[in-house]
């Protein structure tokens, strides 16, 4: 396997690891519990971020257009209505 196809499996795998956490997060009613399943996935999304640095380093990822000011402004709005 070369190593963009394993790099951008690690990204998918962690996104969904990051998914999971989140619902375990909010469906925990139990605070010891609920914290240490936050700290879990404060630490995968650090690892996320420096794979993804690593990745689109290397030219493996594109990100999109940068937003324009005008945009962000009418998403802020959509989002505050």
């Amino acid at each position: 396997m070369e190593e963009k196809a394993m790099v951008n499996d690690v990204l998918s795998s962690v996104k969904g690891s990051l998914n999971t956490y989140q619902t375990a997060i909010a469906e925990t009613e139990n605070a010891e519990l609920r914290q240490t399943l936050q700290q879990i996935r404060n630490n995968d999304e650090a690892f996320q971020y420096e794979i993804f640095k690593v990745a689109q380093m290397k030219g493996y990822y594109k990100p999109a257009m940068q937003a324009t000011p005008q945009e962000i402004i009418q998403v802020k709005n959509e989002l505050q209505q």
